[in-house]
């Protein structure tokens, strides 16, 4: 980070009645750049730009000059403080709020932790609010919290102690072993056939979830626990705890097999097929088409209006960046895209298209493949038991598939995953992107040629 004191207006030399603000102008790379005026009033010919204080060896009221030396230095002071222990959380509204803790600390006095003893549940409440997340990462997060409370709410019902509640100051690596075992069978506790049904019901009676619980596998567990883990550091960061569970816990890594995706003919051969016997179905085939012509993730189709549409392409700030990179992305629409969006232009409301929901979009993803004759069989990573296992490419269909169609398809035309990435939203460099194309034996036999 670099802070610099300037101001930005200029004076005649002879004009010393006029005052201006001092500025401070924070930066942080290329991603931050922010000019914040303080409540520093000086004479701009009486200002040193290099040194940022009153000029040495000007004449002047000692006071106001001791004064104004001393508050930029108090500034400077604070907001480096500020720096140091919230380094992780910089993002582009940090400069604004660390002057305005400075000028308005009244703002920001919370009951001190010798105060109020918050549990670990109310604590994840204050980190949601107060962490800067996107709506999606918020919407993630939130699920986590669910599962928590059952958590809580199963222990409650174990320890035959309604008092008890999750702390995080006497989180244990054994608890979070505990917990994630927790996490594994607890869809157990949801089905009546279960010999823990009786005992344990009312977790999802207290604490419901939109869909019927279904067994986690590890990938699951390994997303859950990185969040977990994000919400401990957040909380020793700002003081909640000095306690450090996941220093003896490993969380895994996520482990994926080689991305599915439906090849360009595939793609046709959808596309040309008369789903005129059934609407409903015609409309999300077009909906799953048009989103493997952007590559957009299902969060950012839903929120596409026509005014998305820009001059020949779609424009939109993925909301999984839009709090830490909030560039945004332009893909060109080729004939197909044009076509479909010709097709509903005419639809009540700003909607681009007739969604419906996410999880019924989902289902009928399978169903349009299914019915059109896109049955080929791949083999994939079965979550649970992380072994391999041959399924027709309906089977494993979703609006993801969609996105990994746009990227796969495009890696095997330009083979450049930086170019491909700049209609994705991959950064250069990212990890993430290896998980949506693979190095199939066309894209090997190219590389070998090479060497003709």
């Amino acid at each position: 980070m670099k802070l610099i004191f300037l101001i930005r207006k200029k004076a005649k030399s002879t004009d010393f009645g006029i005052q201006v603000p001092v500025y401070v102008r924070i930066r942080e790379g290329r991603k931050i750049d922010k000019w914040i005026p303080t409540r520093v009033m000086v004479n701009p010919n009486l200002w040193d730009s290099k040194e940022e204080c009153i000029k040495k060896r000007v004449v002047c009221d000692e006071k106001m000059r001791q004064h104004v030396d001393g508050e930029v230095k108090k500034l400077r002071r604070f907001i480096e403080d500020g720096y140091e222990k919230e380094r992780n959380l910089v993002d582009a509204e940090w400069p604004n709020n660390i002057v305005d803790r400075y000028y308005h600390p009244e703002d920001y006095i919370e009951e001190s932790i010798e105060e109020r003893h918050y549990t670990l549940l109310e604590l994840f409440d204050i980190f949601l609010d107060k962490h800067k997340l996107s709506e999606v990462r918020k919407k993630n997060f939130r699920v986590i919290k669910r599962v928590l409370q059952r958590y809580e709410l199963f222990l409650q019902i174990k320890k035959r102690n309604k008092k008890f509640f999750l702390d995080v100051d006497t989180m244990t690596s054994d608890d979070l072993v505990d917990m994630k075992e927790f996490f594994r069978t607890e869809y157990q506790y949801a089905d009546e056939k279960s010999e823990h049904y009786k005992h344990y019901k009312k977790l999802f009676t207290l604490v419901p979830e939109s869909r019927e619980p279904s067994p986690r596998g590890e990938n699951t567990l390994v997303d859950y626990f990185n969040k977990i883990r994000t919400f401990f550091r957040w909380c020793y960061d700002f003081g909640y705890t000095t306690n450090r569970p996941f220093d003896k816990f490993k969380v895994g890594s996520a482990v994926y097999g080689t991305p599915i995706y439906i090849n360009l003919d595939e793609r046709n051969k959808l596309y040309a097929y008369d789903f005129s016997d059934n609407p409903r179905l015609e409309r999300q085939r077009d909906i799953f088409v048009f989103q493997t012509l952007i590559g957009c993730r299902v969060g950012d189709l839903y929120r596409l209006t026509k005014a998305n549409i820009v001059d020949g392409s779609v424009e939109y700030i993925p909301d999984k960046t839009i709090e830490s990179n909030p560039k945004t992305l332009s893909v060109p629409l080729n004939s197909i895209a044009q076509e479909i969006i010709k097709k509903y232009k005419d639809i009540p409301g700003d909607k681009l298209f007739p969604f419906v929901a996410e999880q019924q979009y989902n289902e009928d993803i399978k169903n349009i493949l299914k019915t059109a004759g896109i049955d080929r069989m791949v083999t994939v990573l079965n979550p649970l038991t992380r072994k391999e296992e041959q399924h027709p490419i309906y089977d494993v269909a979703s609006s993801h598939m969609a996105r990994r169609t746009f990227i796969g398809n495009l890696y095997k035309k330009v083979k450049d995953p930086n170019l491909v990435g700049a209609l994705s939203g991959h950064k250069e460099g990212s990890k993430a992107f290896a998980r949506y194309r693979d190095i199939d034996d066309e894209i090997k036999k190219d590389l070998v040629s090479l060497l003709d």
